[in-house]
């Protein structure tokens, strides 16, 4: 039991370092674009080491992704407690919503390990996790094929939306990206439960 409490302090503490490591490269997307932000720029912002920062992360992207893997878990539990898509989706884009400082400047990197990218292999990877809990086994190629193409264009429709303003609510973000999966994915999407039977008309 002594072992437990010292496991769970530590993990305490060092979820706290990565807010604070968090909540400093946030501080430097102000006025540095993400490419320019040094991790000595990060540690000195928070006044830790470079020691520190790379035993929690393996450089400022895997920071950046970690960061927004916080703010998107919630809108993935929902999905996963019974609401649909389209909920899932609104949640999401009120985070990035209010945290348009960090998504905007994330948002502009092109680099390999971007949150682009790791945006894209999350969201992937849960639609494919949801189909294969409701179906047993993995979708057919056909569908991988769809849901991969749809999740690179709702990937690049949400970059686009947070780079040029938001000038969309979240709730139209998500009925847009909703209406405009292939007929084959939502028809399977509603028989599987994760849409509603008028996933096409939402209001």
């Amino acid at each position: 039991m002594q072992e437990t409490k010292k496991d769970t302090a530590l993990d305490c503490r060092n979820e706290r370092m990565k807010y604070r490591l968090a909540d400093s490269i946030k501080a430097c997307m102000k006025t540095t674009p993400v490419d320019k932000i040094t991790v000595k720029n990060i540690v000195e912002g928070c006044g830790t080491t470079r020691q520190t920062f790379y035993r929690h992360f393996l450089d400022k992207y895997d920071l950046i992704n970690w960061y927004f893997d916080k703010l998107v878990q919630v809108s993935f539990d929902q999905m996963g407690q019974g609401t649909t898509v389209y909920d899932g989706l609104v949640k999401k884009f009120h985070f990035i919503l209010q945290e348009r400082v960090f998504f905007g400047e994330a948002f502009r990197s092109d680099d390999q390990n971007s949150l682009k990218e790791h945006d894209f292999d999350l969201i992937l990877q849960f639609y494919l996790d949801k189909m294969m809990e409701k179906l047993h086994r993995m979708p057919d190629e056909e569908l991988r094929f769809l849901l991969e193409m749809y999740c690179r264009g709702s990937v690049y429709m949400t970059v686009k939306w947070v780079l040029t303003g938001m000038k969309f609510t979240p709730e139209e973000m998500a009925r847009f990206l909703v209406e405009a999966m292939p007929r084959k994915l939502s028809d399977e999407f509603v028989r599987l439960g994760l849409l509603p039977e008028n996933s096409r008309n939402l209001c």
